[in-house]
């Protein structure tokens, strides 16, 4: 599938890569050298939301931003092509980091279903974590009570509603426009993160990480994300950077708290001005509290 990217080019100025991961043909950002930060997206965002991160962090590191099979420039397989599982995304990340020879040391860069993602991946692998950036995420399962939020409930129970809604009018990513952002983004952002669900193959995606959300022992990605609940202190000793838009209503406060009871020397910057695509509204400040965390936390040898 071709994605025009014209109209937002300047925005999104890198070289794209492939590499075929699992029987798939994986997109990822690859650009500038040393070590390497890996930014790892959520639903319905791509590597374009990490595009500000990209740029600023590759002058002096390795900046590496895949798209997840289905999403932003990577293979958009069919419903039957491709199991649209939490087990895939970890697989996935596992063979792209090795086919692209990343061995060394690593900084995680997490946001949305991207946090259990790379949690999963740094539980597999906690001796090739150096330090991990926390972005409006969760890495265990939601706080005792806490109800799913209304959108995400209602496309999991109504799924013969639901399903052909986000599939034929794309309203799940073009909600996320309106919603997910806590200011009116400039129309080349909206354009740059709508692009790869424009095309109704590219909206697969964004109804499975839906769907795929554990709640029950009866879901299938229920073992995995249990696991990693259970043993998220494993990764304690790794410095962590978390910054959170406090305006985000799924990934709210309370998600925050968790973040900050199970780790708390992780060091914590909230913008109670943004919402849940914090790098679009605070951008220049994340950027420099980034830059500021790996400039003091230098990777272990």
């Amino acid at each position: 599938m071709s994605i025009d990217l014209a109209p937002f080019r300047r925005l999104y100025p890198f070289t794209s890569r492939f590499a075929e991961v699992n029987g798939h043909r994986m997109h990822y950002v690859d650009e500038g050298a040393g070590e390497p930060v890996v930014m790892l997206h959520g639903n319905p965002t791509w590597s374009f939301y990490y595009r500000g991160l990209i740029t600023a962090l590759s002058a002096g590191r390795r900046a590496i931003a895949p798209d997840h099979i289905g999403c932003g420039l990577s293979e958009m397989p069919a419903p039957g092509g491709y199991p649209f599982r939490l087990i895939n995304r970890i697989d996935d990340l596992d063979r792209l980091l090795e086919q692209i020879d990343v061995r060394e040391k690593i900084t995680l860069v997490l946001h949305d279903w991207g946090g259990m993602i790379g949690a999963a991946y740094a539980l597999r692998h906690p001796e090739r974590i150096g330090r991990l950036v926390v972005l409006n995420t969760a890495a265990f399962r939601k706080p005792a009570g806490k109800p799913l939020p209304p959108v995400l409930a209602f496309i999991r129970r109504s799924a013969c509603i639901s399903g052909p809604a986000i599939l034929r009018f794309n309203l799940f990513a073009r909600g996320a426009i309106l919603t997910a952002s806590a200011k009116p983004l400039p129309p080349a952002v909206r354009r740059g993160l709508l692009a790869p669900t424009l095309p109704r193959a590219g909206r697969t995606a964004t109804l499975k990480f839906v769907q795929d959300i554990p709640l029950t022992e009866r879901d299938p990605s229920y073992p995995i994300v249990r696991r990693v609940d259970e043993t998220l202190h494993a990764l304690a000793g790794k410095p962590m950077l978390i910054c959170w838009g406090a305006k985000d209503f799924v990934f709210d406060r309370d998600y925050l708290a968790e973040w900050r009871r199970r780790f708390p020397l992780a060091e914590v910057r909230c913008f109670p001005e943004a919402g849940h695509y914090v790098l679009e509204d605070a951008p220049g400040r994340i950027l420099d509290a980034v830059a500021s965390f790996l400039e003091r936390r230098p990777l272990p040898h």
